[in-house]
């Protein structure tokens, strides 16, 4: 952790939501006036689009039939942690891109499904924001959870996760659902290793629970929504958190727990603004203290 070179780091598996996170923390950035520099979590994948096919069918025929994107074997998380470090110690560090469409191809110059050349941060920025599958992982090798001042986890609960998984592949990608029970089922194993443990590193998690019937996720016809949810807003360490307030701010929202607030999901973006920005102008005042 770095008081100079304070890096913010959201986690949550894919479809969870940490895009829409990722711009409620940019309206917070473009109020504040904060400059941040972004790490994209899919940049330290350690294969392409075309490289991951070709893995995962290599794998398959040894009779492994859990090969996914949550794993070490398939992400650089010693570059990733050294590019964590890298930042708390000199303001910068290295990464790249992933290109996922057409749009960003022609944005990159690189082909989709394929990534950037690795190039430096831009320096004198006020903090680094990392949005991906593993700001907070700790495994035997690699520990990126330590560097990270603020670690923020975005997850809904496992079924309401696969509807989204199941309409996102089958709307946009034209899989079957089939296909995406296939996906689910092999990625499962790396998802208990090494995502779900994550959530317990965190600082504060923010996890969305569907308040309609989801108990068969593979049949649903449409995504519950926020009307249809609550989110359920962990800390860690409550000391300091002026629950109160929150509760006065965030109607029909209560306790749970001594250290969690239930709220309507169409108060999630609200409640992210009232919890998130003190705790970010925390760490960028404590950044110019210094100076």
């Amino acid at each position: 952790m770095s008081r100079k070179h304070p890096i913010i780091s959201i986690t949550g598996s894919s479809g969870a939501g940490t895009t829409s996170v990722k711009k409620t923390f940019e309206q917070i950035f473009f109020r504040e006036k904060v400059n941040a520099v972004y790490i994209e979590g899919d940049a330290f994948h350690r294969y392409d689009r075309a490289e991951m096919r070709a893995q995962m069918a290599t794998e398959a025929e040894r009779g492994n039939k859990h090969f996914s994107h949550f794993s070490p074997e398939t992400n650089l998380f010693e570059e990733l942690e050294r590019a964590f470090r890298d930042y708390g110690e000199t303001g910068t560090a290295v990464t790249r891109h992933y290109v996922h469409d057409e749009e960003e191809s022609a944005l990159h110059g690189a082909a989709p499904g394929t990534f950037t050349e690795w190039e430096r941060l831009a320096e004198n920025s006020d903090l680094l924001f990392y949005e991906g599958l593993h700001g907070a992982v700790v495994t035997d090798r690699v520990n990126v959870a330590r560097y990270a001042d603020l670690k923020i986890g975005v997850v809904p609960v496992i079924n309401l996760e696969w509807i989204q998984k199941l309409h996102r592949d089958r709307s946009a990608r034209g899989y079957s659902t089939e296909a995406v029970t296939d996906t689910i089922l092999r990625r499962m194993p790396d998802y208990i290793h090494y995502i779900c443990p994550q959530f317990t590193e965190t600082d504060i998690n923010f996890q969305r629970v569907p308040t309609v019937d989801t108990s068969n996720p593979f049949i649903a016809r449409w995504i519950p929504t926020p009307d249809e949810s609550m989110v359920v807003i962990r800390f860690k360490n409550p000391r300091g958190i002026d629950f109160p307030y929150l509760l006065s701010m965030l109607p029909h929202s209560w306790m749970s727990r001594a250290n969690s607030i239930v709220c309507p999901g169409a108060k999630l973006d609200l409640a992210m603004q009232l919890i998130l920005t003190p705790l970010i102008m925390q760490l960028i005042e404590r950044k110019r203290s210094l100076k």
